[in-house]
Parts: structure tokens; sequence; C-alpha cells
């Protein structure tokens, strides 16, 4: 059984939160997540703070949106307020976990931001690191995939947290039985024609209490810190010896970089949810030169005065999308929330615009090019990064714009996303 004092030692760990905090937790209805829900609700109301369960039904099975009002119900019970989210258009075929597990995410996600939350709980437990690892192994991973799933991970919008990663899957089923809480048993955990039960199957180790969990969760941990004292030294590096710029490009001095480094500038510079591959950057790295990589041009500096510029690909940017509030581009600039566009507007790239602004810049053109601007249809009306309204954009919709002025009073506001 886990203590409310033992669950408040492992959220504290995941920290800082707010003084009344709100969170929200992914619950499938299993032993896991119930028992994650039941000790979430003691942690939040010792803060004065509240909990919102989430109950995602895939609709891949006939019986999921029965069992998903049955788990919300034993919620409410329980006294936690629940919400269901159906995932529409989910088939059954190849990758379907994986398929399951973005749509999954993506409900989540949205539903946090709905109500406001920055927290999501998720149940993943010690078994569940457990085979973590060995499919990692299985695949070849490095060190760093090697570390397993991650306590804290901090996306655009939410902090993933995972108090029980440590806490084998036994303990949590006896956390239950007190409360005489319920239970759903996914048959899809038994499927031994999928990776993950196979392997949970081979390890007989149902409880998660044995040495062979015990020994993979421990390694996962050894390698979680290397992890972070990795991250760090890029970081540090990558403070020391690249100029970034908030226009999306960065600045280096041409010496050579370790390859976890310049792997880390690739992928910021891309926008790209995860860097390439330590073995595809390695030669650029020590021996930095103009070429094309994982979405990202290095290439001369010219009169910007250092040997190299690495910049986004123009082939490799994505299309333009709605100009909404809080709308990402290109996994790089996001949009301010506090905008408030016409419908029709869109945010793309400044592409061939460019040669018409150079005036109000001097960034070569391979940066102006891979600016966000703001359109409707061919109207070019604004590229923030140059504090660039359209005079006819300014005449149309003089809410939105006026004349130029300094960035710390433009109308609206494009950041790093």
């Amino acid at each position: 059984m886990i203590t409310d004092a033992e669950f408040a030692a492992a959220m504290a760990a995941l920290g800082p939160f707010e003084p009344a905090p709100r969170i929200a937790a992914g619950v499938s209805g299993g032993a896991d997540s119930m028992a994650l829900a039941i000790l979430a609700l003691t942690w939040t109301r010792e803060r004065s703070g509240s909990l919102l369960a989430l109950v995602v039904d895939h609709r891949l099975r006939s019986e999921s949106g029965r069992e998903a009002a049955q788990t919300a119900a034993r919620l409410d019970a329980r006294g936690i307020e629940a919400k269901i989210l159906e995932i529409q258009g989910l088939e059954h075929g190849p990758s379907l976990a994986e398929r399951a597990r973005m749509a999954r995410f993506a409900a989540l996600e949205g539903a946090c931001a709905e109500a406001g939350i920055l927290h999501l709980l998720l149940g993943h437990h010690a078994g569940d690191q457990a085979e973590t690892l060995q499919m990692r192994a299985l695949g070849g991973s490095g060190p760093a995939g090697m570390a397993g799933m991650a306590p804290v991970v901090e996306t655009r919008t939410l902090r993933l947290l995972r108090p029980l990663l440590a806490i084998p899957p036994a303990r949590l089923r006896a956390t239950l039985r007190p409360f005489g809480v319920a239970w759903i048993e996914d048959p899809s955990n038994n499927d031994a024609s999928a990776l993950r039960p196979r392997l949970r199957l081979l390890r007989r180790d149902n409880a998660g209490a044995g040495s062979a969990t015990a020994a993979l969760v421990a390694a996962s941990v050894a390698s979680g810190r290397q992890r972070s004292e990795q991250e760090r030294r890029i970081a540090c590096n990558l403070a020391e010896g690249i100029a970034m710029r908030p226009e999306g490009f960065a600045l280096l001095s041409g010496q050579p970089l370790q390859p976890p480094v310049l792997a880390a500038l690739l992928q910021t510079i891309a926008g790209a949810p995860f860097p390439p591959a330590i073995r595809s950057v390695s030669a650029l790295a020590s021996a930095p030169r103009p070429a094309t990589l994982a979405g990202v041009r290095l290439l001369s500096a010219g009169r910007l005065g250092t040997e190299l510029l690495a910049v986004r690909e123009d082939a490799a940017m994505a299309p333009p999308v709605s100009a909404q509030p809080g709308a990402v581009w290109d996994g790089r600039f996001r949009l301010n929330a506090e905008v408030r566009l016409p419908a029709e507007a869109t945010l793309g790239p400044l592409g061939d615009d460019a040669a018409r602004l150079r005036r109000f810049s001097p960034l070569p053109s391979a940066v102006l090019r891979t600016l966000p601007a703001v359109r409707i249809g061919p109207a070019l009306l604004a590229v923030p990064h140059l504090l660039y309204p359209d005079r006819k954009g300014c005449e149309r919709f003089p809410v939105l714009f006026s004349p130029p002025r300094p960035a710390a009073a433009a109308p609206f506001w494009i950041g790093d996303a």
C-alpha cells in the first residue's frame, strides 16, 4: 500500500507547484491509474487544490464506452471530478499502439488546455519502466534512451508528471483495496502479440516487485542522472560557443563541437521534437562546414562576422497554419494567445517576399525567408521580427495594426515556440 506521505514525497520531487495546484490525471480505469487518482485526490485537497480525472475512450472495443462511463462513475463516487474524452477515427492496423498513444496525448493535452491545467499526472509504474528499458534495449537505444521514461517532461503546454515510476504495480492494487475501489482489467494487457505485454509475460513478474524489475528501474535512475548531466553540459556548451538569435538562427565559431551539442542545436533550429541521431552528425560536428542536415542549413555567415550560420532549411519548413491564438508554426514560433486575427489569416514563412523586405533588416536572405509572416490570402500583413505591418493591412484592420513602433508596444507578438 502507498501511504499519503510516500506519495507526497514523490510529488515533491516533481515540483514546484502553485499554492493551490490544479492537477489533471489520466485515468484508464485500470488499477494503476485508479490508485493514482485516489492518491492525487488527497494530495490536492491537503493543498487546497483540485483534481480533474481525464478518462480516454479510444473506441477500439465495443465495450470501451461502457467501461469509460463505469470508470467515471467510480471516480465520482470518490468525489473526483471526471471527464470522458472520446477519440474518433482510430482503426485497428499497423502501429496501432503508437497511433493510439498520439491520439490519447492530443486529447489529454487539449482537455488540460481547456481547463487551464498545467500539470498532468500519468500512472506509469515500475513495471512499465522496466518494459520500456527492455524495448529500448531491443531497439538499440543509446545511453539517453536507456534512462527510460522521465519523471518530468515539459511540453509547450503541459508538465507531464510520473510520480509512480519506482512503485511496483502490486502496491498500487493494495492501495485500492482498503477503499473498496474496483478497477477494469484491460484484455490488451495480456495480448502476447504486442511487444510490451509479451515482455511483461516473459519477465514473469506481474507484481513488479521482482529482482529483475528492481534492477531495470535502478538502471533507469542511474541513466537518468547521466542524461541530466549530459543535458546540463550541452546547455553550457551551447551558451558558451553558439549565439542564438530570436529570429530562429544561430551563429557558430566554426570550431569542432561535441556531437550531442550539434544535435541539440539542429533540433532547436529545426523545431524538431527529437534531435537527429548522433551517428548522423558526428562527422559534421568534428569539422563544421557548409552542409544541410536534419532540416537545417550551415552556411557562411558572411557580413554577420562569424564563420558559420545555422538556419532553418527553406524547403523543409512547414506549410502555413491558421493564425489563431496560440498557433504554432513549424515547431519554432507561437502566436501570442492574446492576438485576435480574422479567421482567414494564416501564419507561415516569409519566403519569396523576403526580397522586397531586405531594407527592413540587415539579415541575409537565407534567414529572412524563414521568418514567420502573417497573411490573408496573398496579402502580406505583418512580419513581426521586422516590425513590419503592411500599409493596406493597417487600413483594412485598424484595430490590429498601427504604424511601426518599438517592439515593446507592438500590437501582437510572435515568440519562440
